[in-house]
């Protein structure tokens, strides 16, 4: 039966021509540059959100924590997918735009400083620092001013928001980018006006001239 033997034959050679091209495309997906940048974020991602949960720990105990303190909301989740595939979008078909790697560098310097001044902030509120918004006041609830806490009245804020876009920038995700930038803006500039009403029944007059002096450190939120 030749004819059979020929389109076998011909079959066999389209599926190989397949496994080669996938093998290609693979390759494009997955060589060095996506394998670093996807490595650098995914240890980013781990990093931050276990040492949080491990600092709520030392903080509050075993007790007063739950999933909550590992700050992973569906929301975040779904932004973080879409970072994902725009960075394989990108990379299959814009492969050069993710070898800028001045850009890239400078988006994981911008990591690393997040997670410092976020860290520092909460190492330095201890048991005043929480996730969640306080509305009552509470006996281990002191305004804190001292350490980092001089130069920016909301360091774990100001420290999310570099670490937040900072992923981003690593990534080179110039759609990312600008998306990351404006929610978390538009976030912490709805969450700190609403933190600081309590604020200042808390602590009154202090509060206030302790925002005068104090940046919030977001940008374009006094």
């Amino acid at each position: 039966m030749p004819f059979l033997k020929d389109i076998f034959i011909d079959s066999e050679a389209h599926f190989v021509v397949l496994i080669v091209q996938s093998s290609s495309t693979f390759s494009e997906l997955f060589g060095y540059t996506a394998c670093r940048h996807l490595l650098q974020m995914f240890i980013s991602i781990i990093f931050f959100h276990v040492s949080e949960y491990i600092l709520a720990l030392v903080f509050h105990g075993k007790s007063n924590v739950s999933f909550k303190s590992l700050l992973i909301s569906k929301h975040y989740v779904l932004a973080m997918i879409c970072s994902l595939i725009e960075y394989l979008v990108e990379i299959y078909f814009f492969p050069g735009l993710k070898e800028y790697w001045w850009i890239s560098n400078l988006g994981l310097a911008m990591v690393v400083l997040g997670e410092i001044v976020r860290k520092l902030a909460i190492v330095t509120a201890g048991q005043a620092f929480t996730h969640l918004i306080k509305v009552y006041h509470e006996e281990n609830h002191q305004l804190v001013t001292n350490g980092i806490y001089r130069y920016v009245r909301h360091p774990g804020y100001c420290g999310f928001f570099i670490w937040s876009v900072g992923t981003q920038i690593m990534l080179c995700n110039p759609i990312s980018t600008v998306a990351f930038t404006v929610v978390v803006w538009k976030f912490f500039s709805g969450r700190i006006p609403y933190e600081e009403f309590f604020l200042k029944q808390f602590f009154g007059s202090d509060y206030e001239d302790y925002m005068r002096k104090v940046p919030s450190g977001i940008p374009l939120v006094r």
